[in-house]
């Protein structure tokens, strides 16, 4: 008889697992971190405005209990804080078998007048955040021979539109680390993904949606006729978290009601 490939009562089981959540005091990243507790996993939230981040940790305890949800702020540009801080996940919460690259920043304004400060900032928050965050874990997770980081990009890693340069180029540049990754941690047992948004309804975009003419465009451009919502991302993530996904590798799943297929 052939030995299962699953560690887990199913292939979407995460029971126990410890994740690590950057990003996730709010939006996108709380979300998935919500989902990933709901599905029984050991959560680590993570965020640099340490208020938010108690009143996130503080309902999460309530809903899920105190011993499977923890916290730990620090910023995920800084090097010496990353391997610190995922340091602490390692000893003081379990070996770290989930990371969840959330963390990202917008900025609007012709590249013209984009500022380099503003582009460099971009650039580290969205994507030198996710090779530091993802470098920490593997260093962890190779001995061990297990581990799933997925990297949040963005239908903006197909797509391009004025004023938002540097998130574009910054979403582009998540791909081919997912690849990158990939291509040197895949044979030690690692699953590297992406998954890519489409246009999603947070408090974030909620100028974006109250803009009648924008929320005209979205809903015309998107064959789904409607925003997503952070629930629809939930699903997809815990896939990419699970032993179900233990045979996809270096994909970027878009999750953007047919937006990127269509012209």
């Amino acid at each position: 008889m052939t030995a299962s490939p699953f560690t887990a009562s199913t292939p979407f089981s995460i029971d126990g697992r410890v994740a690590l959540v950057t990003g996730s005091s709010r939006g996108i990243g709380r979300a998935i971190a919500e989902g990933l507790a709901a599905a029984g996993a050991v959560v680590v939230l993570n965020g640099v405005n340490p208020e938010r981040l108690a009143a996130t940790h503080t309902e999460f305890a309530e809903r899920f209990g105190a011993e499977r949800v923890f916290s730990r702020a620090f910023d995920v540009t800084d090097a010496d804080a990353v391997t610190a801080g995922i340091a602490w996940v390692e000893e003081a919460v379990g070996p770290l078998r989930i990371l969840v690259n959330n963390a990202g920043v917008q900025h609007r304004v012709p590249l013209l007048d984009l500022a380099v400060a503003d582009w460099e900032r971009v650039m580290t928050t969205n994507l030198t955040s996710a090779f530091l965050a993802g470098r920490e874990a593997a260093r962890h997770m190779i001995p061990r021979g297990f581990g799933k980081i997925i990297n949040v990009a963005s239908v903006q890693t197909d797509l391009a539109r004025p004023t938002i340069a540097p998130y574009t180029v910054s979403k582009g540049g998540l791909r081919n680390l997912t690849r990158a990754m990939t291509a040197e941690w895949a044979e030690h047992g690692l699953q590297i993904n992406a998954i890519a948004p489409g246009y999603i309804h947070t408090e974030m975009t909620q100028k974006l949606v109250d803009d009648e003419a924008f929320n005209g465009w979205i809903l015309g451009r998107t064959p789904a006729h409607r925003w997503g919502t952070v629930a629809d991302l939930v699903g997809p993530a815990l896939w990419l978290a699970g032993d179900g996904s233990n045979f996809v590798n270096g994909q970027v799943v878009f999750i953007d009601g047919g937006m990127t297929v269509v012209v």
